[in-house]
Parts: structure tokens; sequence; C-alpha cells
């Protein structure tokens, strides 16, 4: 195994270890790294600022978009900066590398009719459509990751305190409420799964709360499908995807006058700048009711 190789194995132990962070983004983080040496080909010690320079140039000529070169460019700072604390390299090559400008596209979301369009749009007495509106309530209701609801399980529900436990990124743990509605969806939805069970003789994997029609967790792709399939029942154009129903619960809690701080609590933000870009979207909504309804807004 090269230098290189057991450097990058070395830094992706490393962080997995310190930040808990998902295998998709581990894989994401060694293919950048791998690229990059692929390209530059030579050892770390030897990396230069005008090579992630050269590199990241290669990207944008490639078209890559600048989110992906940004993110590219996280890496190698994360990368260098680890090989640098372990006195590997006496130089960090990419300190002196500017990031990327990116200009943030404002979040995509739905209009209270139209989430409540969606969220009450599977209305069969059936198995899927039960599950697919406890998803969709839960969604909407409380903002989660499709990754957090596929992963949650029958112990993280408190249903007489209308409550789920969530684990976010990083495994880290949070409490969220799921709301009236959800509540008496999920007691039927539960006592429907329960009956399937039973009747096809599953052998269920107790732990799972949301599982297909054989017994087996649910995915994150069925869900987007499950999402999507609901979004087009009901007229919706544009693609509907469980983010946008991340989003849409942001900002409507933000449209009633809920605080950002704890908007950024039930989302799982660990930052709260990673919050305010919903504040644009709440100023969006103003500017839109202002121009509908003061006078001085109005032509002559």
């Amino acid at each position: 195994m090269s230098k290189t190789k057991s450097y990058i194995n070395d830094f992706l132990n490393y962080i997995s270890l310190q930040k808990g962070d998902s295998p998709h983004t581990l894989r994401a983080y060694r293919s950048d790294l791998e690229e990059f040496f692929n390209f530059v080909k030579v050892e770390p010690e030897k990396v230069e600022p005008i090579l992630i320079r050269g590199f990241l140039s290669e990207q944008l000529l490639k078209g890559k978009t600048k989110t992906t070169v940004a993110r590219k460019l996280s890496t190698l700072r994360s990368f260098f900066l680890y090989l640098y604390s372990e006195e590997i390299i006496d130089i960090n090559p990419a300190r002196v590398i500017s990031s990327v400008k990116i200009k943030r596209a404002l979040p995509k979301f739905l209009t209270v009719d139209d989430a409540f369009r969606l969220v009450e749009s599977p209305s069969e007495d059936k198995f899927i459509a039960y599950r697919d509106r406890a998803i969709l309530e839960i969604l909407y209701g409380s903002g989660i990751r499709v990754s957090e609801l596929c992963g949650l399980n029958l112990d993280d529900l408190d249903l007489k305190e209308e409550l789920i436990k969530v684990r976010g990124k990083g495994n880290k743990e949070r409490i969220v409420p799921i709301g009236k509605k959800a509540k008496e969806i999920l007691k039927k939805y539960l006592a429907i799964r329960q009956i399937l069970r039973i009747k096809k003789k599953l052998v269920v994997d107790e732990t799972p709360l949301f599982i297909n029609n054989r017994g087996n967790r649910l995915s994150t792709r069925h869900v987007r499908r499950i999402v999507d399939k609901h979004a087009r029942a009901i007229g919706l154009i544009e693609k509907i995807s469980p983010h946008v129903l991340r989003h849409t619960f942001a900002s409507h809690l933000l449209m009633e006058g809920a605080d950002l701080r704890v908007i950024q609590e039930l989302l799982g933000h660990s930052s709260l700048s990673t919050t305010q870009i919903y504040t644009h979207v709440d100023l969006k909504h103003l500017i839109e009711v202002y121009d509908r309804s003061h006078p001085l807004s109005k032509e002559d």
C-alpha cells in the first residue's frame, strides 16, 4: 500500500471516530481524495497550493458545479489539516486556498394548502395508505430528514407524549414533536401493521417503525418514491422530495413566528447559520404579501 493510501485510510478512520460521519460521507471523502491524488501524481508531502488550484480549475473546466468543487476543496482542507496536526507535513498547502464562492439557492417549499393536500392524499383503508399517510405526517409535521425517518424504531415513538427520538448526523439524538394528527394516524398504522404481520405470517423485524409489505425496513429511496407518487397524484408539477417537506416545515414555522433557534433545534442543525437561509424565504414571503396588500405597492 502506498503512503498516500495509508494516509487516506488513517484520515477516514479518524473522522469516522471523531465525527461519526455516515458511510456515504466517508465514501465521498475517499472518492474526492483518490481523484485529487490521481490528478497531482505526487505524495501528500509534496503537494503545493498551485497543485490544489490546478485540480480545482480542472474540475470547473470539466463542467463540475461550484457546489461540487467547494465540497472537494472542503475534503482537501480537512485531509491536509489532519496531516498537519499529525506532523506528517510541515506546511498545510490547502490553508491558503480561497473558498469557492457559491450563490446559495433558496430552498423550495410548498404552500400550506399544497402541504395539507399532499399529507392527506393517501386515503384508502389499507396498510400502505396508513403507512404513507403516517410518513407524510411526520416528514411535514416534524421536519426530520428522510434518513432519520427510515432509521426510526418502534421504541423511538412515544405516542402518549406525542414525541419521537431521532438520530441525526453524527448519530446525535434529539427529541421532536409529532402532533395530534400524526399520533392518530400512527395508532391506526401500528394496529394494521400488527394485523398484517399475523395475517401474512411475516417474520417482521420488530425494530423498524416503517416497513414494506414483506416486513422489511423502508429504504430512503422507497420513501422518496412514496412522496413523489402522492405529489403527482394531487397534480403537483414540480418533483417533490422528502427534503422539500423538511424545507416546508421550517418555512411554515418561521412564517408563523417561531424563533429561529427553536427551528434550529427541531431540524438538528449544528450551526444557526444553516438555519438562517429560512429568513430569506420568510423575507420573500413578506415582500409578496406587501405587494398584494399595501396601497403603496399598487399601480395607479
